[in-house]
């Protein structure tokens, strides 16, 4: 028997809408998919600069002084240093003015280093390796490593970086749980706002922190 035609017209339009709920599912699918997938260059660069910059700071032959030279060089081959800086300003990297901006530059680049250095170097002598990746978008990709030896459980270490191909570049790390620049940025814009968006009170507060 033939439904009525009134029956008829709900189950076509039932029908519809399980077939447009289930496009939209694969549609919604795909980019997750993409999301989740590996990236290899990626990978491969985190390992082998992540690991130079280990290497680096466990050099028993190098002196402090030699270390910080090193570390900063390997800082510019292999990290956004510019993105960093314009990131963790947060809404006031729209307002800054162009002297505020040379004087923040100067700054958090020797705060920076300090803490990217202090936190790196309690993995010193370790070894480093890559445990997977998530490409977030189209070179956009956090890479996940876990640092072995020192006679402890293996730590994890991520990597966020951009780019494709063969060219990366480093612009956040995430140690115990915390990703540096995303906390910075929560911090300095914090500072910013107190001081009624005076940023000269940041860098200000930076350089008393760099000199300790």
């Amino acid at each position: 028997m033939r439904p009525a035609p009134a029956r008829r017209h709900v189950l076509m339009r039932l029908g519809g809408a399980v077939a447009l709920a289930g496009m939209a599912a694969a549609a919604m699918a795909q980019p997750a998919a993409r999301r989740s997938a590996r990236d290899l260059q990626a990978e491969a660069f985190v390992e082998v600069q992540a690991q130079k910059v280990l290497s680096v700071l466990a050099d028993r032959g190098l002196s402090l002084a030699q270390k910080q030279q090193a570390f900063r060089k390997l800082i510019d081959q292999i990290a956004d240093v510019p993105k960093i800086t314009n990131f963790v300003l947060g809404k006031y990297a729209r307002t800054i003015t162009p002297a505020q901006r040379a004087k923040f530059n100067t700054v958090f680049r020797a705060y920076a280093e300090s803490v990217y250095q202090s936190r790196i170097s309690e993995f010193r002598g370790e070894t480093l390796r890559v445990s997977g990746s998530v490409a977030r978008a189209a070179g956009d990709v956090v890479v996940n490593t876990l640092v072995v030896g020192g006679g402890r459980d293996p730590i994890p270490v991520s990597w966020r970086v951009l780019g494709s191909g063969a060219a990366w570049k480093i612009v956040d790390v995430q140690i115990r749980g915390v990703w540096l620049a995303i906390t910075q940025q929560q911090d300095f814009v914090s500072t910013i706002d107190n001081a009624g968006g005076d940023i000269g009170v940041l860098i200000a507060q930076l350089q008393r922190n760099t000199r300790t």
